[in-house]
């Protein structure tokens, strides 16, 4: 048993390490980053056969796996304070620090409230279309310019453009109710 799945597991990182590899460089600035992607999603695979989680399609499950690491990466890169341009409201003016969700106060509450919307914009990404997710990500997060995103991907500037905006509305839409009552718990506790 043990020598099949052995088998099984070197054939899967022959066949699908090129793609992850690839897939992941276009994701990621750093290789160094790139490799230890990789190297914890075969891991994670090693641990799925040795469990004995049936897995029917290893390639769709290597890059499911992949990507949620890139999302773990990207969390962890997060920037601790809020800067203007993250506080400002769609007319143009500046909400005051204490109106944004992030509190300066640490303690449990506010741990709790940053994992919680870290969890749902998680899944809210997740929900995007890959190609909105990707361009948002790309400019929002690894803050690549749209110009040289264009040029790497091959995609116009107005596509990106437009596709990081449509995937912003969903973001809104979709955590629009977990921003209200976090909002609404917030003002409970003043």
């Amino acid at each position: 048993m043990r020598g099949e799945q052995d088998e099984a597991i070197v054939a899967a990182l022959e066949r699908e390490r090129p793609r992850l590899r690839g897939w992941l460089r276009r994701q990621l600035v750093d290789p160094a980053a790139v490799e230890d992607v990789l190297q914890d999603v075969f891991y994670e695979l090693v641990l799925a056969y040795r469990l004995g989680k049936p897995l029917q399609e290893v390639g769709a499950w290597l890059f499911r796996v992949a990507r949620n690491r890139i999302i773990d990466l990207r969390r962890r890169k997060r920037p601790e304070r809020l800067d203007d341009s993250a506080r400002r409201t769609d007319d143009g003016d500046t909400l005051p620090r204490e109106d944004t969700l992030r509190s300066a106060a640490p303690g449990p509450a506010t741990d709790y409230v940053q994992s919680l919307l870290a969890d749902e914009l998680a899944a809210a990404l997740d929900e995007l279309p890959p190609e909105q997710r990707d361009a948002f990500l790309a400019h929002e997060v690894d803050g690549i310019p749209f110009a040289a995103l264009a040029e790497v991907t091959g995609v116009g500037v107005n596509t990106l453009l437009s596709r990081k905006h449509y995937a912003v509305l969903k973001l809104r839409e979709r955590l629009r109710e977990i921003h209200e009552q976090v909002t609404a718990d917030w003002e409970g506790t003043r």
